[in-house]
């Protein structure tokens, strides 16, 4: 039985920033404030004493959120019962085709998935215009603005982590490929990091790394940004993958060290399959 430290109760303290920055569900599962913000302003920090011996098997434990299901685990290919939605010809889907589309309990074994607010109207603006696309990616709205999205939160079917945030969001075809070449940009401009700043706050990104990962859909891209607050480094990972006009984005934290958090790439396949 493993026990969350003091310590990692004192990087959870910090992280908080970092899960505000991302106004999105991560918050909620790692026990932040409400991700909806209706006054759009971002979530509170945790509580920096409250259960610091919090036993991981709550899937709310902020300790477990980079802690992957075992590999033996993870289904090696995509469910044949999972089927598309034509999305791979670049037209833009409605909310509502977005809502079948997007990942569901049963389509990945290991996981189980549910509803998760949009972000708050406010959100950060990165200080160099270069790093811009990534400040909108940490808003949870991808740029070129999006004419539908959805948000999902996936758990761990068996113990609730790691907790992945997902959403997807519709473009058109052109609008889609520029998302993620404009990302790629920033990823290479900014590796030596940026700040973000918006209602009220700002936050330090101390770095900037693309990440490999196997590829999904059409396109896809993987890379780590590394939060600096009160002096811990907090990696937050993001994997998007896009499909004609469509992109999926999953994110995740690591509250409890400095190596890159893990998202299965059979999430990103099993995505790219229910789009196309």
């Amino acid at each position: 039985m493993r026990t969350r430290t003091t310590g990692t109760s004192r990087r959870t303290s910090a992280a908080g920033a970092a899960l505000a920055a991302l106004v999105l569900g991560l918050t909620t599962a790692c026990g932040g404030a409400d991700s909806g913000g209706g006054d759009g302003d971002k979530p509170a920090k945790p509580d920096t004493t409250a259960d610091a011996t919090a036993e991981t098997n709550d899937p709310k434990d902020p300790g477990q959120v980079s802690e992957p299901p075992p590999l033996e685990e993870q289904p090696k290919t995509v469910d044949p019962k999972v089927k598309g939605v034509g999305a791979g010809g670049g037209r833009e889907l409605t909310e509502t085709e977005l809502a079948a589309a997007v990942l569901a309990t049963g389509d990945v074994s290991t996981f189980k998935v549910d509803p998760m607010d949009g972000p708050p109207a406010q959100g950060e603006n990165a200080d160099d215009p270069a790093c811009a696309p990534l400040t909108a990616m940490i808003n949870g709205k991808p740029e070129p603005v999006a004419s539908a999205a959805v948000y999902r939160q996936l758990l761990g079917a068996k113990t609730g982590r790691p907790a992945i945030s997902e959403f997807l969001t519709t473009h058109g075809t052109q609008g889609a490929v520029s998302l993620l070449s404009r990302l790629g940009d920033a990823v290479k401009a900014c590796e030596n990091g940026f700040k973000g700043s918006g209602a009220g706050s700002s936050s330090t990104y101390s770095a900037v790394k693309r990440i490999d990962v196997p590829k999904a859909g059409d396109d896809t891209l993987a890379y780590q940004v590394t939060g600096d607050f009160e002096g811990d480094p907090v990696p937050l990972v993001f994997h998007v993958v896009r499909v004609g006009g469509t992109v999926a984005t999953f994110y995740t934290a690591n509250l409890e060290g400095t190596a890159t958090p893990e998202i299965p790439s059979i999430l990103l396949a099993t995505q790219a399959a229910k789009l196309k």
